[in-house]
């Protein structure tokens, strides 16, 4: 009788920890974009009161990306090394740090606050893929709706909010970027229970992944495509975060009211991280996804370029969809293409490097090109190359085999 109660109990106790990893996962998501999305909004404020360039405004964008490229190949080692939820933890503090820092008057603090925090997200931008590959092995595509889900409303809360809370509630943009230091102080106490529990904890899978990490994703043409494929979307979206408020400003939109048409885009894609990743985990191959993607962000740039003005709206909300697929299909082939979460973890770091690195020329060059042109043509030109590349490098990256598999078996990787 003991014995059985025993049992009952462990078995109630998976759950419970379960719970938790989920509840940790959204917290720490919602961290992942809102101090960065709350600059677009503000950038005419923070150049007129730093006295900057819109080059230099671009860089405030820029700076968090590169930090993503510099650190991310070295995250899945300080994972191995110290683990997953205490290296996490550790990141969570530094992103509190780097908040309060970029808040306070002048340029020198905002640039090295943004770094500091930059590095913060780039550790949890590897690591949670890999913590779902691990304990979500089964459910990658739902635990991966709902990180984004968390990640995306999180972001266009902040983009709608900024604008009000620096002129409408006085706390000018120091304050309306230091908020979201309260946002991060709370996931660190939701995180805390995991240094505690992870020993107690088993995966939420009943299979065993493959013990296979004999792979240098660093050589693998597939690993490249998915790299370039997250480099290209994330581009495009943090050009659109950083000028889509100036480009509307441009075409008689005032800055409040542009700082919600960016909350707008991005609310736009909120159903989308959800729905796509449940599709694609249930796919053989995601191509047709990819090029659903690759129409839509065409179709939106093409509108803000040649559209009605009255339609603003509409391009708008077709961009923002856009993203939702591409960024969802980004974060999916992390878990899709890899057999297990070190392989995942492997992948996230080589393709948020790369990718990132890519993704931060996007901001200044398209800040630079406005300046030289003093027009915003030549910028979403630009966005309109990137949608085809995206598509190219899209249709690599969505075929059915895994990074490091031998060509022969690509027809035989997942059975679905």
């Amino acid at each position: 009788m003991s014995n059985q109660i025993e049992k009952n109990q462990n078995k109630q106790a998976v759950p419970s920890s379960t719970w938790l990893i989920i509840l940790g996962i959204i917290v720490i998501a919602a961290n992942l974009r809102a101090p960065l999305t709350s600059v677009g909004p503000l950038a005419s404020l923070i150049r007129d009161n730093v006295h900057i360039s819109n080059t230099l405004a671009g860089l405030i964008t820029t700076v968090p990306l590169l930090a993503f490229a510099l650190l991310s190949p070295f995250v899945p080692k300080l994972g191995r090394k110290y683990g997953v939820e205490r290296v996490i933890l550790i990141a969570l503090i530094f992103l509190t740090v780097g908040i309060v820092i970029r808040s306070l008057s002048g340029a020198a603090n905002l640039y090295v606050g943004t770094a500091i925090l930059g590095f913060a997200i780039a550790v949890c931008n590897v690591l949670l893929p890999s913590l779902i590959k691990r304990d979500f092995s089964n459910k990658i595509g739902a635990m991966t709706g709902v990180y984004s889900i968390s990640m995306n409303l999180c972001g266009a809360i902040a983009s709608g909010i900024s604008v009000p809370l620096a002129v409408g509630a006085g706390l000018k943009w120091q304050g309306a970027l230091g908020i979201w230091g309260f946002l991060s102080f709370l996931s660190i106490l939701c995180w805390l229970p995991q240094l505690k529990n992870r020993s107690k904890q088993v995966p939420t899978s009943g299979n065993k992944q493959p013990i296979n990490n004999d792979v240098n994703v660093w050589r693998s043409s597939l690993a490249w495509q998915v790299t370039l494929f997250m480099g290209i979307q994330s581009m495009i979206f943090y050009v659109l975060i950083a000028w889509l408020p100036e480009i509307l400003k441009q075409q008689g939109i005032d800055s409040g009211q542009s700082g919600w048409y960016l909350s707008i885009m991005q609310l736009a894609l909120l159903p989308f991280t959800f729905i796509v990743p449940v599709i694609a985990g249930r796919m053989s191959n995601q191509r047709s996804l990819v090029i659903i993607t690759s129409i839509l962000i065409l179709t939106g740039t093409l509108g803000l370029l040649y559209g009605s003005s009255n339609l603003i709206l509409l391009w708008i909300i077709i961009l923002g969809i856009g993203g939702g697929f591409a960024f969802s299909l980004a974060m999916m082939f992390f878990g899709l293409r890899t057999e297990n979460s070190q392989q995942a973890a492997e992948l996230s770091g080589m393709a948020q490097s790369i990718g990132y690195l890519l993704a931060a020329i996007g901001p200044a060059l398209i800040g630079y090109l406005h300046d030289a042109t003093n027009s915003w043509t030549m910028p979403l030109l630009i966005l309109v190359g990137a949608s085809i590349l995206l598509f190219m490098f899209g249709i690599g990256a969505a075929r059915n085999r895994f990074v490091g598999a031998p060509k022969v078996n690509y027809g035989l990787q997942r059975k679905r």
